[in-house]
């Protein structure tokens, strides 16, 4: 019965084609992700608005004086570099396709960070009469830290989980070490004394502390939203 068979094969295809065009009909047009560099830009520019209000309200003259000081300004300038440079290998880890290695692209700001800080602990004998940070001082050090990398962390959390990362903890673990150096190079022009040994271990303490948190909740949030994604 080969009409009979068109006929059929007529009608399949014509309900074949009324279903493709009420599925494409409530589509929407997905609006593209702006590249990672444009989307580390925006946040880290969110971490500089931080640092603003910080300089405005407290001022600049102590954080000018310390910069005097050789590790403490290599310190704040490898932290710095080091927010950066993770906050761009978290967005472009957090595309899928982008390669895996661009985890590796903080990692020479870190040791500039942890070597320049690491001279902290020599502080006596590079700065002799250097203040020396009591126990308040210290914990109000790490509880700036904590209180400045909560809404950081959340920011950049939110954002990464627009592109559906491949790799949820490495991305989440990268967006807490943004986060934790953006934090510490904040805490620069507000710091109330010097670095020393015990105050350099409590900051180590936060910022561990910061990219755990961000590596672990970052990443189940991350890798929830890839897998429903």
């Amino acid at each position: 019965m080969p009409g009979e068979g068109s006929n059929w094969a007529g009608v399949d295809l014509s309900r074949h084609e009324r279903l493709v065009e009420e599925l494409a009909g409530g589509l929407e047009p997905v609006r593209r992700l702006p590249a990672p560099e444009a989307r580390a830009a925006l946040w880290l520019g969110a971490a500089l608005g931080v640092g603003l209000m910080l300089a405005a309200w407290n001022g600049t003259g102590g954080f000018m004086l310390r910069m005097h000081v050789p590790d403490l300004a290599f310190a704040a300038i490898g932290a710095v570099l080091t927010a950066i440079a993770a906050a761009f290998a978290a967005f472009a880890t957090s595309v899928p396709g982008r390669s895996s290695r661009w985890a590796l692209l903080p990692l020479p700001p870190l040791v500039l960070w942890i070597g320049a800080s690491g001279l902290g602990c020599l502080r006596e004998w590079i700065a002799p009469g250097a203040d020396i940070p009591g126990a308040h001082a210290v914990s109000g050090c790490f509880s700036f830290l904590i209180c400045v990398s909560v809404p950081l962390s959340v920011l950049i959390v939110v954002m990464l989980r627009r592109a559906c990362p491949l790799r949820p903890n490495l991305t989440a673990a990268l967006g807490g070490l943004a986060v934790a150096a953006a934090a510490a190079a904040l805490l620069m022009p507000v710091h109330p004394h010097d670095a020393t040994a015990t105050d350099l271990l409590i900051h180590a303490a936060a910022v561990t502390l910061v990219i755990a948190a961000n590596g672990l909740a970052g990443g189940r949030l991350l890798g929830r939203q890839a897998a429903t994604g």
